[in-house]
C-alpha cells in the first residue's frame, strides 16, 4: 500500500499523511497505522488520479490530530 495504494499520487500521499493507504474508485480510502489503528473514510467526489478529494483531507486531518505520521521527526 505504501508504494502504489493511491495510484499516481501515492508518493505525495505518503509524504503528506505518512501512512500507507489504499483508495478505490468508489470513493473510499483506507489508511493504516501499523500496530495502532486503521482509518476508513468515504466521499464520492474523485480527483484526476481517481482518489476521494474529501477522503484524503479527512484521513490527513485524523492522522495529524493523532500524531500518526510514520516519518515525523521525534517518533
Amino acid at each position: 500500500m505504501a508504494t502504489a495504494g493511491l495510484y499516481n499520487t501515492t508518493g505525495e500521499w505518503l509524504f503528506k499523511v505518512g501512512l500507507p493507504g489504499k483508495s478505490g474508485v468508489g470513493g473510499g480510502i483506507l489508511a493504516v497505522a501499523p500496530g495502532k489503528l486503521a482509518i476508513g473514510v468515504y466521499s464520492s467526489r474523485l480527483d484526476a488520479a481517481g482518489n476521494s478529494v474529501r477522503g484524503q483531507l479527512a484521513a490527513q486531518s485524523i492522522a495529524e490530530a493523532l500524531g500518526l505520521n510514520l516519518f515525523a521527526v521525534g517518533k
